[in-house]
C-alpha cells in the first residue's frame, strides 16, 4: 500500500512538474495611445487560436498564463483597434491601443441579442453606441436617433413634458397596424404603446419606449427591414430596435460613476403675429360683458380698431367696481404670446455602481429625472433603478439576470387638438390687444366669477393651467432572467423569461365653467399591460477543418399578453372642484376592457462560413396565434442571406480598397392581428337603467371575419460595404424592396348589413429604397482627429391595391381634410378642397372673392428622402460634434395657418387691411369667358374665405426643412494622479437649436399631429423645445 501511495505521489509531483514546465506567466499593462486617456480597464487579452484568456483589471493590468508554444498575443477592445502582439519570450508584455471609430461596428447584436461579426451579416444594421444616446440629453431615447439613421423617419410630436415620438424605418407598411418598430431590451420585447394619444382633441402622455433610459444603454441596434428582423416574428415586420443595456464585467473593481445633466429649454418657435389691429370686426371694437353685449366683444378675432394711435375703448381689464368697462388705452403687447411660456428646465442624476470577481460581475444604476416645462404648471419625473448581474457559478454555466423599475408621474400635461384645453389654439385665436400678464395675476373676480376676456369661446388659459389637469403616473417593471450551460466548446444551450408589466394611471379634470364642459368633468383611465416572453435556444457552432464553419441554431417562444383597461367618467360635477368619479351629478360612465393574446413560436437558423469570408445565413419560423382561426392560425416563414467579404475571398491587399463586402437577402414575415376580430361582440353601452330595469347593450359597429388569414411582408436586399484608403473613408449602400400584402384592414359596407365597417384581408403596399451611409477621415495629424459620418436615404412608397371595389381607404379626417391611401399613390394622399379654377388653372375669384372648387389631392405626407450629418473633433482630450438633420418633401396641412388668417391674427393678414386686396386670378366676363381679376375684397372677407369655404390648398405646405440638430462640446480629463477619480468628463449640448430652411409658415415642420398613422395634419400644436444643457460626470 505504502509503495502505491509513493508511486500515486511521484506521478502527480511529475505531472505538476511537466505541467508547469508547459506554461509560463505573462504580464503586462494596456493603455490607450490617446493622450490623457491612460490604463484601459475590461480590455480582452487573448492567446491567438486559443480560448486562453482573461481582461485587464482596473488599472489596465494583466496576467496571464499561456502555453510555452504560446506566439502571439491578442488584444481586443470596443472602440479601439484589434493588436497582435508576437510574445518572442517576453514575459512582460504592454500595449499601447490606438483609437478605431469605425471599428465600433465590427461586433453588432443581432436578433434574439446574439453577437454577430457584421462582415458575416447579409442584412443592414446600424448601430448607435450608449455614448452617443447619453450625450445627447434627450429624455426620450427615439430623439437621440433624429438624424443619425438611415432610413429612419423619427418625428416628435412636440416639445411638451413627456410626449412621444414616432419612428418609421424604410417607409409606412400597413395600411391600419403599427408601423413603428418593436423595441427589445436585453432580449425582452417591451410595449411602445401611446399612453394618451393626441389626435384633435386630447393630451400627450407619451409611448412606452421613452421608460428606456438612455443612461443605461451600452449600444442601440437598428434591424431595418424583414431580413434583418424575421426571428423576432410578426411584430418585428417594421423593424426592430435593439437595446443592449449596460453590465459590469468580471474582474473588475467595485467603480462608481456619477452624473448630472442639467439644461434648459424654450419655444424653437412661435407664429409670427400682427400687431398693428386689436379684437373686433370691420375695424370696431367695444367690451361689455365678453359675451357679445358690447361692440363685437363676443368675437375672438383682431379685425378691430388700430392699435398704438392713442384710441381709448372700454376692456376687460378696465370694468370699475360697479362693473362699467371705462375707455382705456388701445395698444399692443407684441410679446404676450412668448411671455406665457417660461424658461422650462431638465435636471437628470445618475449614480451606477459596477463590479466583479473572477467569477461573477453586477451593475447598479439609479436615475432620477425632474423636468419642469417651458409651459407653466407642468412638468415630468421619471425615476429608474437598473440592475443587471451575472455569474459563472461553475465552469460552462451562466446565470444572468437584469430588470429595471420605471416611475413615471406628472401632475399635469397639457392639452392638445381644438379645444378649450389647447393653449396653442386659444392664442391663435385671441385679440392681439390681450394683456396675458393681467390673466395670470387675476383668474376669478371677487364673486367669483371667471376672468377672462371673452365668454363665449376661450377659457382664461390660466385657469386651463393651473385648474384643468392632467395627471399621469406609471410604475413599470421589465426583467429578464437567463440560465446557459456551455456542453463542449462547440455546444451550448439557454433557456430564458422575462416580462413588460406596467400600470397606468391617467386622469384629466375640468373645472367647472370650462368652455367645452360648462357643468365640469372628471376622467379616469387605468391601464395594466403584462407580457410574457419565455424562449429557448440550443446552438452548434462547429469549425469543420481550417476552411469551414458551420452553426445551427434551433429555439423556440411563447408570449402571453394581457391587457386590462378600465375608466370612469363624472360627465358633470356635482361639487364644484371636487375631481371624483362619484361626484357626478349625472350617472357616471364606466367601462371595462380585457384583452388576451398568445403567440407560441418555433424558429431556427444558422450559417455556414467559409475562410471568414463568404457567409450563408438561413432562418425559418412559425407562428401559432390565437387571434386567427384554428385553420389560418399557423404561420410560417424563412429567410436567407449571403455576405461575401471579396478583399478576403480574392486576397486584395491595397491601400485604396481596404475592405470591400457585398450582400444580399430574402426574407418573408408573417402577422396577425388584435383580439376580437374573429367573431362577433356584445359590448355594455350606458349600463342599468333604473326607470326599464334593462342593462343596455350593443353589438358593436364592425363585423369580424372568421376567416382571417395572417398578413405577410416579403423583401429582398442587396448592398456593399466599402472601405478605402486605410478606413479613412467607407460606404455602406443598400437597396430593397418589400411588398406588404393581404393586410388585415376594416372597410366600410353597407349599412344594411347592421355593421359600418367589416374586417377582411386586403390591401398591399410597397416599399422600395437606397440607403447610403458616408463615413470619412478628411483629418487625423497627431491627436487631431475630424470624422465625417453622412446619411442619405430615399424610400419609394406605394398603395398597390386595396380591396375590390374600394378606391381609397380613409386614414383619418379632420376639419374636411381627409388623409388617404390611394391605389398607385404613395400612402397619405392629402384629400381636400382646392380653389374654383379656369381651365388654364388660374384661381377663378367672384366679387373679389375666391370659391370653392373641387375636392382632389392637394399633396402627400410621405418624405421624398430624409437625411443626416454628423461633424465629430476629437483633439487629447477634448472633443466637439455638430449635426444637421434634413427632410426633403412630405407635405403638411396647417389648421394654424387656416385660423390665424381667419382670426386676422397673423402677421400676413396685415396686407390689404387699408386699401383691400386684389387677388390674383380671373373673373367671370358675362360671356362664359374670363379677365384678369379686378375687383378690391376687404382683407377681412378675402382671408375669412378660405376658412367659410373649406379651402384647404392655402394652407398646404411642402413640410422640407434642414435643421441645426445638435452642437456638442466636451472635455474629458484623465491621469488624475493622487485624486480618488479615474476621470471627470464636462461637455455642454444643444439641441433642436435652429431651423435653418423650411417654406412652412409660423410652425416647426417637424411637429405632429399624433405619433399613430395618420400623418401630415397639424393642428395648433404646442411648440418644439430648443434646449441647451450642461453635463458633469466622475468616474471613481
Amino acid at each position: 500500500m505504502k509503495k502505491l501511495f509513493l508511486l500515486i505521489f511521484l506521478f502527480v509531483f511529475a505531472g505538476i512538474y511537466a505541467l508547469q514546465a508547459q506554461t509560463k506567466v505573462i504580464t503586462g499593462t494596456i493603455s490607450s495611445s490617446i493622450e490623457g486617456e491612460g490604463p484601459i480597464p475590461g480590455v480582452t487579452v487573448q492567446v491567438k487560436g486559443t480560448t486562453i484568456g482573461t481582461i485587464t483589471d482596473v488599472n489596465g493590468k494583466y496576467t496571464l498564463t499561456v502555453p510555452q508554444d504560446a506566439t502571439t498575443l491578442v488584444f481586443s477592445y470596443i472602440g479601439m483597434k484589434k493588436q497582435e502582439v508576437e510574445i518572442n519570450g517576453r514575459s512582460v508584455i504592454d500595449g499601447l491601443m490606438e483609437s478605431d471609430i469605425l471599428g465600433l461596428e465590427e461586433v453588432v447584436v443581432t436578433a434574439l441579442g446574439i453577437s454577430r461579426e457584421k462582415k458575416a451579416l447579409g442584412y443592414s444594421v446600424q448601430d448607435v453606441t450608449g455614448d452617443e444616446i447619453s450625450k445627447a440629453k434627450e429624455t426620450n431615447v427615439i430623439n437621440s436617433l433624429q438624424g443619425r439613421v438611415s432610413g429612419a423617419q423619427i418625428t416628435a410630436t412636440s416639445g411638451a413634458v413627456g410626449a412621444s415620438s414616432r419612428i418609421v424605418i424604410r417607409g409606412v407598411s400597413s395600411l391600419s397596424g403599427n408601423n413603428q418598430p418593436l423595441f427589445v431590451v436585453d432580449g425582452i420585447p417591451i410595449d411602445n404603446a401611446n399612453f394618451g394619444d393626441t389626435g384633435s382633441d386630447g393630451t400627450n402622455k407619451g409611448s412606452g419606449a421613452a421608460d428606456i433610459n438612455p443612461d443605461d444603454i451600452e449600444t442601440l441596434t437598428v434591424l431595418k427591414g424583414a431580413n434583418a428582423s424575421a426571428l423576432y416574428g410578426s411584430r418585428a415586420s417594421a423593424g426592430v430596435i435593439v437595446v443592449t443595456t449596460k453590465k459590469g464585467k468580471k474582474g473588475e473593481k467595485l467603480s462608481v460613476d456619477i452624473s448630472n445633466t442639467t439644461s434648459f429649454e424654450t419655444p424653437l418657435r412661435l407664429p409670427d403675429f400682427q400687431d398693428k389691429y386689436g379684437q373686433g370686426n370691420a375695424g370696431r371694437f367695444s367690451y361689455f360683458d365678453g359675451a357679445g353685449g358690447g361692440i363685437n366683444d363676443g368675437v375672438d378675432e383682431s379685425w378691430g380698431p388700430q392699435l398704438d394711435i392713442g384710441l381709448m375703448i372700454p376692456q376687460f381689464s378696465s370694468v370699475d367696481a360697479s362693473g362699467v368697462a371705462q375707455p382705456a388705452p388701445w395698444i399692443s403687447h407684441p410679446d404676450n404670446v412668448k411671455n406665457v411660456f417660461e424658461v422650462g428646465h431638465t435636471v437628470s442624476t445618475n449614480v451606477s455602481f459596477t463590479g466583479g470577481s473572477e467569477k461573477s460581475s453586477f451593475r447598479l444604476s439609479f436615475t432620477d429625472l425632474n423636468q419642469k416645462g417651458m409651459i407653466p404648471n407642468t412638468d415630468y419625473k421619471k425615476k429608474t433603478l437598473a440592475f443587471s448581474a451575472t455569474s459563472n457559478p461553475v465552469d460552462r454555466l451562466t446565470f444572468t439576470a437584469g430588470g429595471n423599475y420605471v416611475n413615471a408621474h406628472s401632475d399635469n400635461q397639457p392639452g392638445y387638438g381644438y379645444n378649450a384645453n389647447n393653449i396653442m389654439q386659444q392664442f391663435t385665436w385671441t385679440g392681439r390687444q390681450v394683456d396675458y400678464t393681467l390673466l395670470r395675476d387675476k383668474q376669478r373676480n371677487a364673486d367669483g366669477s371667471i376672468y377672462n376676456w371673452n365668454h363665449n369661446f376661450h377659457n382664461n388659459p390660466y385657469m386651463t393651467l393651473y385648474e384643468n389637469l392632467n395627471a399621469l403616473n406609471r410604475d413599470r417593471i421589465i426583467g429578464n432572467a437567463m440560465v446557459k450551460y456551455q456542453f463542449t466548446d462547440w455546444l451550448s444551450a439557454f433557456i430564458r423569461t422575462g416580462g413588460d408589466v406596467y400600470l397606468n394611471a391617467t386622469s384629466e379634470s375640468k373645472f367647472v365653467g370650462d368652455m367645452d364642459y360648462r357643468n365640469g368633468n372628471y376622467y379616469e383611465d387605468v391601464r395594466l399591460f403584462r407580457e410574457i416572453n419565455s424562449d429557448f435556444l440550443v446552438t452548434v457552432d462547429k469549425e469543420i477543418g481550417t476552411d469551414l464553419n458551420f452553426s445551427f441554431n434551433l429555439g423556440g417562444n411563447r408570449m402571453d399578453r394581457r391587457y386590462q383597461r378600465n375608466t370612469g367618467e363624472a360627465p358633470e360635477l356635482a361639487i364644484p372642484g371636487v375631481y371624483n368619479v362619484a361626484n357626478s351629478s349625472v350617472t357616471p360612465r364606466v367601462s371595462n376592457y380585457l384583452s388576451l393574446k398568445r403567440i407560441n413560436s418555433l424558429y431556427a437558423f444558422g450559417q455556414i462560413g467559409f475562410r471568414n469570408a463568404l457567409y450563408l445565413d438561413y432562418s425559418m419560423r412559425n407562428d401559432w396565434s390565437s387571434t386567427l382561426p384554428l385553420e389560418n392560425c399557423s404561420y410560417f416563414y424563412p429567410a436567407v442571406s449571403l455576405s461575401a467579404v471579396v478583399t478576403d475571398l480574392m486576397n486584395i491587399e491595397s491601400d485604396i480598397l481596404t475592405f470591400a463586402k457585398i450582400r444580399a437577402s430574402w426574407a418573408q414575415v408573417g402577422g396577425d392581428t388584435d383580439p376580437y376580430s374573429l367573431e362577433p361582440t356584445v359590448a355594455f353601452g350606458d349600463g342599468w337603467n333604473a326607470s326599464t330595469k334593462l342593462l343596455n347593450l350593443y353589438v358593436p359597429n364592425e363585423l369580424p371575419d372568421a376567416e382571417l388569414k395572417p398578413q405577410m411582408n416579403k423583401s429582398i436586399e442587396i448592398g456593399a460595404d466599402l472601405r478605402f484608403f486605410m478606413d479613412r473613408v467607407r460606404l455602406d449602400i443598400t437597396y430593397y424592396n418589400q411588398q406588404s400584402i393581404n393586410q388585415i384592414v376594416s372597410i366600410p359596407i353597407s349599412g344594411a348589413s347592421g355593421y359600418l365597417t367589416k374586417i377582411i384581408n386586403a390591401g398591399r403596399i410597397d416599399n422600395s429604397g437606397i440607403e447610403l451611409l458616408l463615413a470619412a477621415t478628411p483629418l487625423k495629424i497627431n491627436d487631431f482627429q475630424w470624422e465625417v459620418t453622412f446619411n442619405w436615404s430615399k424610400n419609394q412608397n406605394k398603395v398597390v391595391e386595396l380591396a375590390e371595389g374600394i378606391e381609397q381607404f380613409v386614414l383619418g379626417t379632420y376639419w374636411s381634410m381627409q388623409v388617404l391611401a390611394v391605389p398607385n399613390k404613395a400612402y397619405g394622399v392629402l384629400y381636400g378642397y382646392d380653389f374654383e379654377r379656369d381651365p388654364n388653372g388660374n384661381i377663378i375669384f367672384y366679387d373679389g372673392l375666391p370659391a370653392q372648387g373641387s375636392l382632389k389631392d392637394l399633396g402627400n405626407v410621405t418624405p421624398d428622402w430624409i437625411g443626416g450629418m454628423l461633424n465629430e473633433f476629437r483633439w487629447k482630450g477634448l472633443n466637439a460634434s455638430f449635426l444637421i438633420d434634413m427632410k426633403k418633401g412630405g407635405d403638411l396641412y396647417s389648421m394654424t395657418t387656416t385660423w390665424g388668417r381667419y382670426a386676422g391674427a397673423l402677421e400676413e393678414t396685415l396686407i390689404g387691411r387699408e386699401g383691400g386686396i386684389v387677388g390674383v386670378g380671373v373673373m367671370p366676363d358675362g360671356d362664359g369667358g374670363y379677365v384678369p381679376n379686378t375687383v378690391v375684397a376687404e382683407a377681412e372677407a378675402f382671408n375669412k374665405e378660405s376658412y367659410h369655404n373649406n379651402l384647404q390648398y392655402s394652407s398646404v405646405f411642402d413640410g422640407s426643412y434642414i435643421k441645426l440638430r445638435e452642437i456638442k462640446v466636451g472635455y474629458t480629463f484623465g491621469n488624475l494622479g493622487k485624486l480618488p477619480l479615474k476621470e471627470i468628463n464636462i461637455s455642454a449640448v444643444g439641441r433642436n437649436l435652429a431651423i435653418l430652411s423650411t417654406t412652412v409658415p409660423h410652425i416647426d415642420p417637424e411637429t405632429a399631429f399624433s405619433s399613430g398613422n395618420v400623418q401630415g395634419l397639424e393642428y395648433g400644436q404646442l411648440p418644439s423645445a430648443r434646449s441647451i444643457g450642461f453635463s458633469i460626470g466622475c468616474k471613481f
